[in-house]
């Protein structure tokens, strides 16, 4: 369900009370990242992301199909499927927000389950490029 906890001015309430965490997508060559939107709703369709699904293990924000800013505290890693990213034509960058990228112990995510508890995870580089909102 996500965290619960009082909305502010960068996370809004969901109906259950979850903190609902806008939706960002970083497109390369931009200043800074779009909110609240896809690429395919601001009509830049196949734009590069900085962080693309490209990759088994890529970590992605989830969220409801039909409602970009339902995103809270799940997320979920791409384990490659060829129909999902096909070359050229990667149904998730700019739908879905990727944050970053398993670079060790990848061979166990075929293991995960649904209802799984993870109960550490580690930023190995790139912490310094976390960007708090205002």
């Amino acid at each position: 369900i996500g965290y619960v906890g009082k909305p502010s001015k960068s996370v809004g309430a969901g109906k259950n009370g979850e903190r609902l965490i806008p939706c960002e997508i970083a497109i390369r060559g931009d200043k800074g990242p779009i909110y609240e939107t896809t690429i395919e709703d601001e009509g830049r369709g196949g734009e590069a992301t900085v962080l693309p699904f490209s990759s088994y293990g890529a970590m992605g924000w989830a969220r409801d199909e039909y409602e970009v800013n339902s995103g809270s505290s799940q997320f979920f890693w791409l384990l490659f499927d060829s129909d999902l990213t096909p070359a050229g034509k990667n149904v998730l960058d700019g739908r879905y927000p990727c944050f970053g990228y398993v670079v060790e112990g990848a061979d166990f995510l075929s293991d995960v389950k649904e209802g799984d508890i993870i109960k550490s995870a580690k930023v190995t580089k790139g912490l310094e490029l976390l960007q708090q909102p205002k």
